[in-house]
């Protein structure tokens, strides 16, 4: 709901401020109908798929198709969507996607060899489901007539971006005004708040250590190795995680990679094995033990669990 109000709401405003109607736009779904938020807030689509096939043969076609998803997207699976995206694609119509967008535009085969962003809780299931694809961790991408965004509020800075190719600077800032933003964040500007921020962690040598850590998961360093790498002994290193973090080094390593295995499992079709494997695991039984230990079930639970909520949600 943030990436989809984000998109429009600088869109209205824009208009507000020229003093004309610079901007239209009007929301499609599959079947057309109500959509369910996931906040439980029911939106009104006034067109179907079918609609917008027709409409890209008459005066309504439209310059722009924006695709917005959110949760359990690794789970749709409408091939008249993918269809009906290649057809606007081919017909020289931009395509974007809000959020986790981008999965459902590289499900349809558009964003091959292209570069993309979307929400850093599904860049691990995106990257190992898409290969070809180059998924950043950006607010937003804009590949020649392809645009993605991260979701959240990165939607109102790739709106701001597309108004200010438009209409320029003067209309963007009073925009951020009306918005109460108060700066327009650039496409590479990141999407989670820095370690220190996030951690609440300010000592130098162990946010350093930590970024070791997060780029090494498949093939884990030694403790030794890492000390190395920040300039301290290994006891010293152990002694400082201690402090600022409250467990050892080693405990810490462990649950960053049980957290990128998680996201792995959800967002995934991966045998269990392989994930393991990716997230520096010797075998899938010390892995299975690993998990249980620290979410209190197993990794084909995780897995049983999210496919129920799927359903569900269908």
């Amino acid at each position: 709901m943030i990436a989809f109000a984000t998109a429009i709401e600088p869109l209205r405003i824009a208009n507000r401020v020229a003093g004309r109607e610079v901007y239209r736009w009007r929301l499609a779904s599959v079947q057309g109908g109500s959509i369910h938020a996931s906040n439980g807030v029911t939106v009104e689509a006034t067109s179907s798929l079918e609609d917008e096939r027709r409409a890209l043969l008459s005066e309504k076609r439209p310059s722009m198709v924006l695709v917005c998803a959110g949760i359990l997207v690794e789970h749709f699976q409408e091939r008249s969507a993918y269809s009906y995206l290649r057809e606007a694609h081919k017909r020289g119509i931009t395509i974007g996607g809000l959020c986790t967008g981008a999965w459902v535009l590289a499900s349809s085969g558009l964003l091959t060899n292209r570069r993309c962003a979307i929400h850093w809780e599904y860049m691990a299931g995106f990257s190992e489901a898409f290969p070809d694809v180059e998924v950043y961790a950006d607010l937003f991408e804009m590949d020649h007539n392809i645009y993605t965004c991260a979701g959240g509020t990165a939607s109102l800075d790739m709106m701001l971006a597309l108004i200010q190719e438009d209409l320029g600077d003067d209309v963007v800032n009073q925009v951020c005004e009306q918005a109460l933003a108060d700066r327009v964040r650039g496409a590479h500007d990141r999407q989670r708040l820095p370690l220190r921020a996030r951690l609440g962690v300010h000592h130098v040598k162990v946010l350093r250590a930590i970024e070791i850590m997060e780029a090494n998961l498949a093939d884990p360093l030694s403790l030794s190795e890492i000390a190395e790498q920040v300039g301290l002994s290994r006891r010293q290193v152990e002694r400082v995680f201690e402090k600022e973090m409250g467990r050892s080094p080693a405990r810490y390593y462990l649950e960053i990679r049980l957290d990128r295995a998680r996201h792995l499992l959800l967002q995934s079709k991966l045998p269990i094995i392989e994930i393991a494997i990716a997230c520096g695991f010797v075998s899938a039984s010390h892995f299975a033990k690993c998990y249980r230990e620290l979410y209190s079930r197993t990794p084909q639970q995780e897995r049983a669990g999210r496919a129920v909520l799927a359903a569900v949600s269908q």
